[in-house]
């Protein structure tokens, strides 16, 4: 199955060396257990392939990777591990936040500990923005004293949290401004809650934490007071962000090969893989147009979520009824698909987008 457009080459730092940790990560997820144990190994692979310095700034140590190659990276992992990738983005969402810092020394000591692997950073951020907003009171308050700030309150959706070294979350101050702050799991008052046994990548170990009057230090403010702590101005990982929709299209990649490695053997499936082998390939090429011209904007990256999760809905569904009654047993890669797909309707996804979803299942044109 073809990877880009005669347009678009690949990144140069994606080697064979990257190929092969793909085809690692790939044999590792097939494994029985994976759905709900936290993935160790691939982990372990992406940190011995300097993946966790992607998003850490080269003064750090990182790598640095920029939008081009951070989605083409994105698309090629989903494609190997989805529940590994997810947990990347996450870990790469706190380290975009941490670098929002002012305080240096707090950034190279912590950014050395991450790229490191020593240790494990991700964020609870959506209480900020999506999750429980329409709540009298804040999920998490602030309060400032002396010597920090003082969160209290539950964080609903934290991947890793029972894994976590830090959590990068926030909180609202009585006056409704936000604060933004790097929370040591180990300080009194953490209490990470069980995972949460999700439709797919439990191993995610996604789950919720409670902070019960924590105390931050000062120099852990990574942003604010201000009205919205969220938005910032450099465009990256937000809700409907281009993250969400590479991830998609990794996932929509592996079934569509899969459905294609079925149609060698029944030619009557061509003619279902060549128009989503072709959708795949359309969306591919105006995401990295998109990308490499520096046009992305608001209007465009919803547009491109939008038919990134119907192409993962509809190849998922697809190649499960290609496969027929095999596909529906439990750890085949057709009922893996199928359930992963789900996931993108819910994972910071605007509203229009599945709004737009929804009525593409209701038949309903414009």
């Amino acid at each position: 199955m073809s990877d880009f457009s005669s347009q678009f080459n690949k990144p140069a730092r994606f080697t064979d060396e990257f190929e092969t940790l793909i085809a690692n990560i790939s044999q590792l997820a097939e494994g029985g257990d994976t759905e709900h144990l936290w993935p160790a190994e691939s982990w372990e692979a992406i940190k011995q392939a300097g993946v966790l310095g992607w998003n850490v700034p080269l003064e750090f140590g990182g790598a640095d990777l920029n939008s081009v190659e951070m989605t083409y990276g994105y698309i090629r992992l989903a494609e190997a591990c989805l529940t590994t990738t997810f947990v990347l983005t996450q870990f790469n969402a706190a380290c975009q936040r941490i670098n929002w810092s002012e305080d240096q020394e707090l950034k190279t000591r912590v950014f050395h500990e991450l790229v490191s692997g020593e240790k494990f950073a991700t964020v609870g951020i959506s209480h900020l923005t999506t999750s429980r907003q329409h709540l009298s009171k804040p999920t998490v308050t602030a309060e400032k004293t002396s010597n920090g700030w003082i969160l209290d309150g539950f964080v609903p959706w934290v991947t890793g949290a029972v894994k976590a070294d830090y959590i990068v979350t926030g909180g609202v101050c009585e006056d409704a401004m936000q604060i933004l702050g790097l929370v040591s799991t180990d300080l009194a008052g953490v209490e990470p809650q069980p995972p949460i046994e999700m439709l797919s990548m439990t191993g995610s170990q996604t789950g919720a934490v409670k902070l019960n009057q924590v105390t931050i230090p000062a120099e852990c403010l990574i942003a604010g007071p201000v009205e919205k702590v969220m938005k910032r101005p450099d465009g990256q990982g937000g809700a409907g962000s281009l993250t969400t929709s590479a991830l998609a299209l990794g996932v929509a990649r592996r079934a569509i090969m899969k459905l294609e490695e079925e149609a060698t053997k029944r030619p009557d499936l061509q003619e279902i893989f060549n128009p989503l082998q072709a959708d795949y390939q359309r969306i591919f090429d105006e995401m990295f147009e998109t990308l490499t011209a520096g046009t992305l904007n608001g209007s465009i990256s919803e547009k491109i979520r939008e038919r990134s999760n119907s192409l993962v809905l509809r190849a998922s569904q697809a190649l499960l009824a290609a496969v027929k009654g095999a596909g529906f047993v439990k750890g085949h890669p057709a009922e893996r698909a199928i359930r992963e797909a789900m996931f993108f309707l819910v994972w910071s996804c605007p509203q229009p987008v599945v709004h737009a979803n929804m009525k593409e299942f209701a038949c309903v044109l414009d």
